[in-house]
């Protein structure tokens, strides 16, 4: 009996041991998990309770040298799809989804792949409803399509930059619809239209997708990008840091509210060189012409003050995305509206004399006192080379290099050039930037040509360099090409005394705070005024003034070929020149003119290029740049005050109309002069015009597939439910607000909305 009961006891101990060491094993586990491993365990947790949604950044602001803001930024509304939201929900409403198939090449062989077919869905389930509340668009299904296949985790935008009515609607009314979402997003506002639209660019969504960050995020919203000019080059500092909204989500995975916030933030802003009030009088000045170019920059530090091409073009058409109808429209116009006249090169005509000039006063050359005899023209080889003047039966004489640029004398430019050289013309030439990249921020710029031997080697292998060659080169003709702005730098070299810098177009770039941003070697990101070269480094301040005379002559003595841009206030020196060039198989002529004022202490240096000019350069450009100078000058004294005002893009009628001459009805301070230069058509060159290829996002026209049948019309087919519909829509999930689940209208007749 004892024995029985001590085997009964020991059982119980034993037992109570085996508990015990439970006990301890489990007390040790739980403190392994809580305690040793706490942290690593409650984050994910927390990562398992919550969805994150990546917030674009907000882009800087761009202005120009006064502060004056050209791009902004303005709120839109748009309707997203979230496309993984709305498959979950069709599947809770109306049980397995409908598939597709498409064609994938899978590991480098083509492959039939099932999916959900996410048109279907959206027709079936989504369009009947907001085509009850009116809400409903057409819509491109192959885009919708392609954007489930391969961008899943980023909304779909089904209506852009919605109206107040329809957000109204959609604020006001229960959609009821899972994934289906009201964005308000920042998109880019050009404050005054078509005003620099070649300068400022334009922006759009980017052509791929990152998605090793989008995998960071549950919903990624991604950043637009620059797509051309100042959007582009200064894209870098003009973007922000993007924000994050945390979600909270319950043990369903149904997102209930939002956690917290981490704002996004705003870009740097941009401060161009350009004077608003300044690049107004330039654009309204060339709308007097179809297809022109004109630069004004200051002498004394390479500033562009303004940059003007017409026609032109409205950025905000790009914002938030151009329709297709839109886009093909601009690729097709025959005036090229898209393209930079400005940074474009053609032949220069007589406008290059200015270089042939200097290229003969360098130290080994010093031509300064040379004289040459205009016979009507000089003979090379089997060409006889006219000047301009023997179609009017007389000569220009005997004559030395200030008169020769005031009558533009092209025999004596003949003979000028050889002497001088032609390595001696393309090396002053490309110390005064010809034939070189400017290094400006703007898209699409164009070199232009400074030919030479070598050049013919390359280029035409098959031709000679020969004196013909060189007497074409000489008065801008030939295969020498330059452009507005390369030309409007070497005449400010010439004004300032003899200093070339480079064209200068943004001023600073400073965040928001004021302080300047830095790039990666710690300098400012915008780099102060650059000198390319100093003419006086091999060409005496005397001969540099000899230039200066002759270009004083051109407008200020009778006989000169610019008298036209003569002003009554102010002493103005400049050239004129007319070339012909050929663009697209067609040959036109070229019409220039270049100035600077005041001829003594220069503020302003004007270049203007007009295509399709039946007249001559001081005709057609010299009043353009006339009036632009004389407002620029007239604004700086306080004489003139320019409003700077929405413009709508400058378009022409008919774009390929001949241009005889321009002058402006409220013009009375020219004081005029004959202009009779001609272009020498004996070798023409092809231009060479700004690349516009930039790709927008361009939003495809509605394909049959999203065509829409609009209330009224016959009923659109719609899914019949296996469940209650869901009490909450994604966007009361997403911000956590609950209303009463609204009831599913029945399939076979619509209700309207009072």
């Amino acid at each position: 009996m004892k024995r029985g009961r001590l085997t009964s006891r020991i059982r119980i101990q034993f037992l109570g041991l085996l508990m015990l060491l439970g006990m301890s094993a489990l007390a040790l586990k739980l403190w392994w998990i809580q305690v040793a491993h706490g942290v690593e365990w409650t984050a994910q947790l927390r990562g398992s309770s919550q969805a994150t949604v990546r917030i674009p950044s907000v882009r800087g602001e761009i202005k120009d040298r006064n502060g004056a803001t050209l791009v902004q930024n303005r709120a839109s509304y748009e309707v997203d799809f979230y496309l993984p939201e709305m498959l979950k929900g069709y599947r809770e409403r109306f049980g397995s989804p409908p598939l597709t198939e498409y064609r994938a090449i899978i590991n480098g062989m083509p492959k039939d792949q099932k999916q959900p077919d996410i048109i279907k869905i959206v027709n079936d389930g989504i369009v009947p409803r907001l085509n009850e509340l009116d809400l409903a668009r057409d819509y491109n299904a192959g885009k919708l399509e392609r954007h489930f296949r391969n961008d899943t985790e980023v909304p779909f935008s089904y209506i852009k930059d919605i109206d107040f009515p329809t957000m109204a609607k959609f604020s006001e009314h229960d959609v009821g619809l899972p994934g289906v979402d009201i964005a308000i997003k920042p998109v880019r506002s050009y404050v005054y239209g078509a005003l620099a639209s070649h300068l400022l660019g334009y922006v759009g969504m980017p052509n791929d997708i990152d998605k090793e960050e989008a995998s960071k995020f549950t919903f990624y919203q991604q950043d637009v990008e620059g797509k051309s000019n100042i959007e582009k080059t200064m894209d870098e500092y003009l973007r922000g840091k993007p924000g994050v909204r945390y979600l909270r989500k319950n043990a369903k995975g149904t997102i209930e509210g939002v956690l917290r916030e981490d704002p996004p933030q705003q870009g740097a802003n941009v401060f161009l060189t350009i004077d608003a009030r300044i690049q107004a009088i330039a654009e309204e000045a060339l709308r007097a012409v179809s297809r022109a170019g004109a630069v004004v920059v200051d002498p004394n530090n390479g500033n562009i003050l303004a940059m003007a091409s017409v026609p032109s073009f409205d950025p905000n058409t790009f914002i938030p995305s151009i329709k297709a109808k839109d886009w093909k429209a601009l690729q097709k116009d025959e005036a090229d509206p898209l393209v930079n006249r400005a940074i474009s090169c053609l032949p220069p005509g007589s406008t290059f004399k200015l270089i042939t000039s200097l290229a003969g006063l360098r130290g080994t050359k010093n031509l300064a006192g040379a004289k040459y005899s205009c016979g009507g023209g000089v003979s090379y080889g089997d060409h006889f080379f006219q000047c301009w003047v023997a179609k009017k039966h007389y000569t220009h004489g005997t004559i030395g290099l200030p008169d020769a640029i005031k009558v533009s004398c092209d025999s004596f430019f003949y003979q000028y050039g050889n002497a001088a050289g032609i390595q001696s013309i393309d090396h002053i030439g490309k110390m005064l930037g010809m034939g070189e990249e400017s290094g400006l921020q703007l898209s699409g710029e164009q070199t232009g040509n400074m030919p030479g031997p070598e050049w013919m080697q390359i280029h035409h292998p098959q031709e000679r360099w020969s004196q013909a060659q060189t007497a074409n080169v000489s008065i801008g003709q030939g295969y020498t090409l330059v452009s507005p702005l390369q030309l409007t730098m070497a005449y400010a070299a010439i004004a300032n005394g003899g200093s070339c810098y480079y064209p200068r177009l943004v001023d600073k770039v400073s965040k928001q705070d004021g302080s300047p941003v830095l790039d990666e070697q710690g300098n400012p990101a915008a780099p102060p005024p650059r000198v390319r070269s100093d003419l006086r480094q091999e060409i005496s301040p005397d001969h540099i003034e000899l230039v200066r005379k002759g270009l004083w002559k051109v407008v200020n003595e009778d006989g000169g070929t610019g008298g036209r841009a003569r002003l009554k206030d102010w002493v103005v020196a400049g050239k004129t020149g007319t070339a012909q060039a050929t663009e697209r198989g067609q040959e036109e002529n070229v019409a220039w003119f270049a100035c600077f004022a005041p001829f003594d202490h220069p503020k302003f240096v004007v270049a203007v290029m007009v295509q399709g000019a039946s007249g001559h350069g001081g005709e057609v450009a010299g009043p353009i740049a006339d009036r632009i100078l004389e407002r620029s000058l007239a604004l700086g004294e306080g004489k003139f005050d320019m409003q700077v005002a929405w413009l709508a893009p400058a378009h022409h009628a008919n774009p390929l109309q001949l241009i005889k001459s321009v002058a402006y009805n409220d013009k009375g301070g020219n004081l005029g002069g004959e202009d009779e230069e001609d272009a020498d058509a004996s070798q023409t060159a092809t231009a060479q015009m700004a690349s516009s290829d930039a790709a927008p996002d361009v939003e495809p026209e509605a394909d049959s597939q999203g065509q829409v049948r609009r209330r009224g019309t016959a009923p659109v087919a719609r899914a019949v439910p296996v469940a209650a519909p869901q009490p909450r829509n994604f966007f009361e999930r997403l911000f956590g607000v609950r209303r009463q689940p609204a009831p599913t209208p029945p399939p076979a007749r619509r209700r309207g909305v009072r």
